[in-house]
């Protein structure tokens, strides 16, 4: 793919950038002329994509081990991928967790673990990382939801919960900067089903030929979407020509929320 630069010169770090949309917008970014801190729980893993976007643009990505519900771990992370870059212009949250269950069957433990990697960890790298962006504006914060932050499902009671959350906080997080940080800009996307690891379970109860079908019959377009459908969303909040677009929800959805 042609490189345009769409991101020349910015710095991005990318939560659980091992694998699935982490690792295609840290590809993205990349390959768009940003320098990529790439984090995750699975540091072999945030290595191997860091290590594979060095082999086209040697020098360009950096991988860290990296606990998002850990403040420590945030603050190292952050640090790390500052001193390695020489600054932070781009933070894109997207670790994150699925979880099926009603409000009778969802249990306590999950629900708190759920909040604490969905939420939490947006709220630590929201407001760690706005000391270097702020110093680093332009800057932007691209927080990762779900079309389940927008829509309901009544077997979904803790993810739908976790994701609206996070569309929320996005606003009120692009609100303060505004009036506090100049040019640091924050938005949310809200992809529907794309084709990543997180739909494994579902492809593991129905077979994957059975499982996108089933789950592309519930889409307008009828498909369901791909890891670059959300990185080139990313990428758009991520650069300046979005530089008058903050506290928005980008929605990667096929169409669904238009029922």
């Amino acid at each position: 793919m042609t490189r345009t630069g769409r991101v020349a010169g910015k710095k991005a770090l990318v939560t659980g950038g091992a694998q699935g949309l982490g690792a295609a917008i840290a590809r993205m970014l990349a390959r768009e002329g940003a320098q990529v801190a790439v984090s995750d729980l699975n540091g072999p893993g945030a290595a191997a994509i860091a290590a594979e976007i060095n082999a086209e643009r040697p020098g360009t990505a950096f991988a860290f081990t990296h606990d998002v519900t850990s403040e420590a771990q945030w603050n190292a992370t952050l640090e790390g991928a500052v001193e390695a870059m020489g600054g932070l212009s781009i933070l894109v949250n997207n670790a994150g967790i699925g979880a099926i269950g009603t409000i009778e069957d969802e249990t306590l433990d999950n629900w708190r673990r759920v909040m604490a990697v969905d939420v939490e960890s947006v709220f630590l790298g929201c407001k760690l990382a706005m000391p270097f962006l702020r110093e680093a504006a332009p800057a932007s914060i691209v927080n990762i939801s779900s079309i389940a932050g927008i829509i309901a499902s009544g077997n979904m009671v803790a993810y739908n919960t976790a994701k609206a959350a996070v569309l929320m906080m996005s606003k009120s997080v692009a609100l303060h900067a505004a009036a506090s940080a100049p040019g640091v800009r924050c938005n949310s996307v809200h992809p529907v089903f794309i084709k990543t690891p997180i739909l494994d379970p579902f492809i593991a109860m129905f077979g994957e030929e059975g499982a996108i079908d089933k789950l592309a019959r519930q889409i307008p377009m009828k498909r369901i979407g791909e890891p670059d459908d959300v990185a080139y969303a990313v990428l758009y909040l991520a650069s300046d020509e979005s530089k008058f677009v903050t506290a928005s929800e980008l929605k990667i959805d096929g169409g669904i929320s238009a029922y």
